[in-house]
């Protein structure tokens, strides 16, 4: 009895010991990010916004380099600053469990959220991370859903009912907002979801 129950304990305090240790490298993650964001907006504003053309532009062949760049630049500071938080707490939320696989989540977001919004916005340059930021809700409630463990479902729930008004950021023919890039974002978060799934074993049949 008293064996089992120290392995029990073992157990316990080596997960909270690997959740710890994911929480210090995604608040390292995020904060190296957002600064990196920040001093980049910086060297926009020094270079009168030269930079916001290197963002998404539909339709044309050479924009897609866009995709991998568009997340990184902002039109100002207070673009910068409507994204900063609340991708600092849903990217932070998103890689707790595993770091990895948020960083898969990520490109896949990046990539799938960006090339939708190539296809459906011709003639138009999209930058921002606002992208990410709708990327990284889906991927949240996605996962809960998917892989149904109790902290991923608590966590989703938490973040569903904290971030449900980002939703309206969805409808299209809103001036200055690229609802294709939250639509696509939000896209990719969910299939990074079921991409990067949990793998269930499946018990043998003894047949």
């Amino acid at each position: 009895m008293s064996d089992y129950s120290g392995s029990r304990f073992d157990s316990a305090r080596r997960g909270a010991g690997a959740l710890l240790s994911g929480a210090l490298s995604m608040l390292i993650i995020m904060v190296a990010l957002l600064a990196a964001m920040w001093i980049l907006e910086g060297v926009d504003v020094v270079l009168n916004g030269s930079l916001d053309q290197y963002g998404i532009v539909g339709w044309d062949p050479d924009g897609l380099v866009g995709i991998l760049l568009a997340p990184f630049l902002h039109g100002g500071f207070g673009h910068l600053m409507a994204n900063s938080l609340p991708l600092l707490i849903l990217g932070f939320l998103a890689g707790l469990r595993d770091v990895r696989k948020f960083l898969w989540a990520s490109l896949l977001i990046i990539l799938i959220g960006g090339l939708g919004t190539w296809v459906t916005s011709p003639g138009v340059v999209t930058i921002g991370a606002s992208g990410l930021v709708f990327g990284y809700f889906g991927f949240i409630l996605a996962r809960g859903v998917i892989d149904r463990r109790l902290v991923d479902l608590a966590i989703a729930i938490g973040v569903g009912v904290a971030y449900w008004g980002i939703l309206a950021g969805l409808l299209p023919n809103q001036p200055g907002i690229s609802w294709q890039g939250h639509l696509f974002g939000l896209v990719g978060g969910v299939v990074a979801a079921w991409v990067l799934r949990r793998k269930r074993e499946i018990a043998a049949s003894p047949y």
